[in-house]
């Protein structure tokens, strides 16, 4: 594992929550039918970009969920994170499967000057609100474009901020859950196994304007717009039916307005010029 520790003191705390989560992590998520199909919706998403043995550098890559996938379909992958724990349970799940096309290097998303392995990459991808985690999006953004080759790919899966599930959660007195997302300004406490840290919320307007010198917007679609968030993980076994008729017409919605943007997620990707 190659090293960087160029992060703040607001990254160390998300740094130390996700490493205390991490040999857990997988025990958690992965039965989680929502999150099963929020992971195919992604990866349909990114594999429209997508050349034969691209090259991609994943943000955030956790688990290595993504990274195993992609490898899978014979591209070639560097994994980054944050978090040290993460990255050790990435490395450990890459040498089970002898996977050759997967390397990994702990670097903060706020710091890819810094990237020892530069590339240059045919994507650029962060998923699950990776990067819902920093107060200073745009610094991270602008430094997309030299790690990328012409006309090179960025795809992101982040938080906006109003979900519409979210919200409805008012009308049982979840007011809390419900509102949490309008006054994020100055960011929203965030907590995960008793790790105390901040997250923000982003509109896909304010990434495509951080962008537009050197991107253009390719595509915006909603995740989890009709589709229940993956908190409510006990939906899909309860009403079998109505899930599968909330993601056919989420499929159907998804890059409509409003819904593109009024979901758990959007998945944006934007194209080099």
């Amino acid at each position: 594992m190659r090293e960087n520790t160029f992060i703040s003191s607001a990254e160390k705390l998300a740094e130390e929550a996700f490493s205390r989560q991490s040999a857990i992590f997988d025990t958690i998520y992965q039965p989680n039918i929502v999150i099963q199909y929020k992971r195919e919706r992604v990866w349909k998403h990114v594999e429209k970009y997508l050349s034969p043995q691209s090259n991609i550098l994943e943000l955030n890559s956790g688990t290595g969920e993504d990274a195993v996938h992609f490898a899978g379909q014979h591209h070639n992958v560097h994994a980054t994170d944050i978090s040290t724990g993460m990255q050790d349970m990435l490395a450990k799940k890459v040498a089970s499967l002898q996977l050759s096309n997967v390397t990994n290097e702990l670097c903060s998303f706020s710091s890819l000057e810094n990237l020892k392995a530069r590339g240059p990459y045919d994507l650029i991808f962060s998923n699950f609100a990776g990067l819902n985690c920093t107060g200073d999006l745009k610094k991270v953004l602008t430094s997309f474009s030299p790690l990328l080759k012409p006309d090179g790919y960025v795809t992101l899966v982040i938080m906006p901020g109003f979900c519409l599930w979210e919200t409805m959660l008012a009308l049982k007195g979840n007011f809390k859950l419900a509102f949490r997302r309008f006054n994020s300004k100055n960011g929203v406490p965030a907590h995960i196994e008793g790790i105390h840290f901040t997250c923000w919320y982003y509109k896909p307007s304010f990434i495509i304007d951080c962008l537009k010198n050197d991107f253009r917007h390719i595509s915006t679609e909603g995740l989890c717009t009709t589709v229940p968030p993956s908190y409510l993980e006990n939906f899909p076994l309860k009403y079998p039916r109505a899930f599968k008729n909330l993601k056919s017409i989420e499929e159907k919605l998804c890059k409509s307005a409003p819904w593109k943007s009024i979901g758990d997620y959007f998945i944006i990707t934007l194209q080099k010029k």
